[in-house]
């Protein structure tokens, strides 16, 4: 039996352009102990999560085509199988670094009928957590440059802010 700390590889044939993503099997726990699955995301150097119930597909960015009049949040629109996606770029809306090399992947998000590509630098695996490892965010400090980080949840031995889709989207769509 394999240690629960493995890391399995989860390849996407069917997609053009679909990368390997690591998926880590779940740590071993209580029957019925309550679990979700989550897409961890990085962003200048540091790791959010984001529910996988909302994330639609992880893409390579080729070109990213600015659109003037967009809400400030977008860094423009990308084409996606004959699909234009809205980029955002949550660099600066969570108070990061934005200086080195754009980030080269697009995570599409979702929730109900709204979508957007969100740039990540990349995407190191997909992981099963129990809720109890989600912990409440600051009420204040970092917490208010980042309106749409829910909880944190701490991955081995680093904090990874939980992005709520739902809030972000709202923040978006307002113009953020």
């Amino acid at each position: 039996m394999s240690d629960s700390r493995d890391i399995v590889v989860a390849e996407v044939k069917d997609r053009p352009g679909a990368s390997t993503v690591p998926v880590t099997p779940p740590p071993e726990r209580t029957e019925g102990a309550p679990v979700t699955r989550v897409c961890l995301i990085s962003l200048s150097g540091e790791l959010f999560a984001i529910d996988l119930r909302h994330i639609r597909e992880v893409f390579e960015v080729e070109s990213v085509t600015p659109v003037p009049g967009m809400p400030q949040a977008l860094a423009g629109v990308a084409n996606l199988r004959g699909m234009v996606i809205p980029l955002a770029d949550l660099r600066p809306m969570l108070g990061l670094s934005i200086t080195g090399p754009a980030p080269k992947f697009g995570v599409v998000i979702r929730h109900g009928s709204h979508q957007m590509g969100v740039l990540v630098d990349q995407v190191p695996e997909i992981r099963t957590v129990y809720t109890d490892e989600f912990l409440a965010a600051p009420a204040t400090g970092s917490n208010e440059k980042k309106p749409f980080v829910s909880s944190i949840l701490r991955v081995e031995d680093r904090m990874s802010g939980v992005v709520e889709v739902p809030t972000l989207l709202a923040y978006v769509q307002s113009g953020g």
